[in-house]
């Protein structure tokens, strides 16, 4: 089990920022307020779907799981309200949200199914959200030049995402979830993430007039498909997910409790 600690960012997310506040880079820009804008919705959904996963636990192993429960819902929720404030900015910008209304649609779906099934897509998400997190805090230069609250946030949710990747996936197993599902959920979570977070960019680029620029294309192969770029880096992390003996703790790395210990100043701690 993991001690999940909840903590209070403390930066201003009311003050405006730039439209261009990576750097002055439109790509950038526009490709992490898409991920900011899937946030609200997401985090509902995880949250709800470890908390179901929780209560079909025998009572027994709900006390193995209680204070890592708390502990991820906790985080989730600051996150979810954090990423709100961020995207109230973006819509007063001009851009337009379409990515976490078809999340919604989708979700209606599998409403009442086994909690197994959001729990492995879930598990899923966290996965995503743990290499990207991952990578972030390995190339956080690249964040360097971007407006410095919004960088601290990135990397502050980066390695909270790194503190709580395993939990969804733990009470999938706990429940006896198969490999098979867990894996069919994933090919799924896979398309749809990639999709998701490509329309949606291209739709903030369109209506930031940035879409059809060079500048605007050359910097997302770079930052997509460079030596450093995410999903190159990433592929290896992504497809250790399909072996049967995957678990995400063997993806570990001291990059979030590093991040964590020399940037205390930057938050504090709930209920301490």
């Amino acid at each position: 089990m993991t001690d999940l600690v909840v903590r209070r960012l403390l930066i201003d997310l009311e003050t405006p920022f730039d439209r261009h506040w990576h750097g002055g880079d439109a790509f950038r820009s526009a490709f992490f307020n898409a991920l900011s804008m899937s946030f609200p919705v997401g985090e509902q959904f995880f949250i709800d779907a470890v908390r179901n996963g929780f209560k079909a636990l025998p009572l027994d192993k709900q006390e193995q799981f209680r204070k890592e429960v708390q502990g991820f819902v906790g985080q989730e929720a600051t996150h979810r309200r954090l990423h709100g404030l961020f995207n109230g900015h973006l819509e007063k910008q001009g851009l337009q949200n379409a990515w976490g209304p078809r999340a919604l649609k989708r979700q209606k779906l599998i409403e009442g199914l086994d909690p197994r099934h959001a729990l492995a897509i879930t598990a899923g998400y966290e996965h995503f959200t743990a290499i990207f997190a991952d990578w972030m805090l390995r190339n956080h230069d690249l964040l360097d030049g971007a407006e410095p609250r919004l960088k601290t946030l990135w990397l502050w949710h980066s390695a909270e995402e790194s503190e709580h990747k395993s939990t969804a996936f733990d009470l999938y197993c706990a429940l006896d979830g198969s490999h098979d599902r867990r894996i069919a959920w994933f090919r799924r979570t896979t398309f749809f993430f990639l999709t998701d977070v490509l329309r949606q960019t291209m739709n903030n680029l369109r209506r930031d007039g940035t879409l059809w620029q060079w500048r605007t294309w050359k910097s997302g192969a770079g930052y997509l498909f460079g030596k450093r770029g995410v999903l190159r880096q990433s592929y290896r992390a992504w497809r250790d997910y399909f072996r049967e003996d995957f678990h995400p703790s063997q993806q570990e790395s001291d990059l979030s409790r590093r991040w964590l210990e020399n940037n205390s100043g930057n938050y504090s701690v709930v209920g301490a």
